[in-house]
């Protein structure tokens, strides 16, 4: 394909339907997600230990979930039906947090949410992968992430509007503001499901008479020390909901915290395509590196900050990590597998991301708060954790990563 012909007109007709689904799905999910640490805390007064337990578990479950559908999918050489059913499971659980009145509901839920995100995230990565030139591969998926967070965007607006009208400036999060937000979200869910299963056209290649599975056999040397180091990085990457709890904890009120959370959306929304597109003139380690070292720097200025406003500025710049190194690393994990392991591969690092979520969200919330009588170390110390292992990480992926020129 000639490169000046290249641009988003030129993006196939799944990489637009992919991401009008995660478009309309992130305008249900941000809606109620990110107030489930603050319905826990607020409403249910769970501690930040069980908060970060049940994050964890969630992630953890939606991890085993992405190795076998992942693989299945190579397997059987189909990817749109397992997304389509990822999507519709994630779908029916959400409206049941309606009637959660425990923290042990609201983990039921959350397991049932991430079971479909772990149903469907690898077999839809291998599904844009499969469906793209490699010249295009960066921007493909840097679209695919800006659709993503500029519905979490509108999702959030939405929310806001909604808390605006029910409680307005009020600290902290009301039962019935986050009930009706439940119920709105539905609408939105249900259409990236019909958007999905009616538009997306399958990219059939022949399967494998092997049972799917975990295995690293015959996977690229780079992409197994990628792995390596991406488990030092998760494990000092808790849940943001220690994030948003350190937001109203240092000031920030209901509203604020909407506002603070869709500052993050927009830098992302406007940052993922062109730093995706980037990657592929440039190459995609760079880029992660860099991500990762500004992901550290933002979690020591999270654990330094003062004051709500600076939580704010900072929950700001992490979108510049995330914009980074998003996209940009399922991109980076195409250009290192042959499309014939995609789906095992997709599987292998959402996996090795969620199953360090456990211990990661477990070990911030006990840093905070402690358990069992111990008070731990106040809200500052999982912050500090996380960024010395990023920066840990950042240096150790430049040394045992190779670099390459994008494809």
């Amino acid at each position: 394909m000639d490169k000046q012909k290249l641009g988003l007109k030129t993006l196939p007709r799944n990489v637009w339907v992919v991401t009008i689904t995660s478009f309309l799905t992130d305008i249900s999910s941000e809606m109620i997600l990110n107030l489930v640490p603050l319905f826990l805390a607020n409403v249910l007064n769970t501690g930040t230990a069980v908060i970060g337990l049940i994050d964890g578990i969630a992630e953890t479950t939606a991890s085993l979930m992405k190795i076998y559908s992942g693989a299945l999918s190579d397997k059987l050489g189909q990817r749109k039906w397992l997304t389509v059913t990822g999507y519709a499971l994630s779908t029916i659980a959400k409206p049941f947090l309606f009637f959660a009145h425990s923290w042990q509901s609201v983990l039921g839920v959350r397991f049932a949410d991430r079971m479909g995100k772990g149903i469907r995230t690898a077999p839809r990565d291998a599904l844009v992968a499969g469906s793209i030139d490699e010249k295009q591969r960066g921007l493909a998926f840097g679209l695919h992430r800006a659709g993503d967070t500029a519905g979490a965007f509108l999702g959030l607006l939405i929310a806001a509007v909604v808390v605006w009208w029910t409680q307005a400036n009020s600290a902290t999060l009301q039962e019935s503001t986050f009930h009706t937000l439940i119920l709105v979200s539905i609408i939105p869910a249900a259409l990236a499901v019909l958007v999905l299963a009616f538009g997306a056209k399958e990219i059939s290649k022949a399967g494998t008479s092997k049972l799917p599975g975990l295995s690293l056999a015959g996977m690229d040397k780079r992409f197994k020390q990628y792995l390596l180091v991406l488990v030092l990085f998760t494990l000092g990457n808790s849940s943001d909901s220690f994030i948003i709890l350190r937001s109203q904890e240092r000031g920030l009120n209901l509203l604020q915290i909407m506002g603070m959370l869709m500052t993050f959306n927009l830098v992302y929304a406007l940052l993922a395509g062109p730093l995706g597109a980037l990657s592929d003139k440039i190459g995609r380690r760079t880029l992660i590196i860099s991500g990762w070292v500004a992901y550290g720097l933002v979690y020591l200025g999270f654990a330094l900050s003062q004051t709500g406003w600076q939580i704010w500025t900072l929950f700001g710049l992490y979108g510049i990590y995330y914009a980074a190194t998003d996209g940009v690393a399922k991109a980076f994990i195409a250009d290192l597998v042959p499309n014939e392991r995609r789906g095992t591969a997709y599987g292998l690092y959402n996996a090795t991301i969620g199953l360090m979520a456990l211990p990661a969200s477990v070990i911030a919330g006990l840093l905070w708060q402690g358990a069992f009588g111990w008070k731990g170390f106040g809200p500052s110390a999982p912050f500090l954790f996380g960024a010395a292992l990023a920066l840990i990480a950042g240096l150790l992926f430049g040394k045992l990563v190779p670099g390459k020129t994008a494809a």
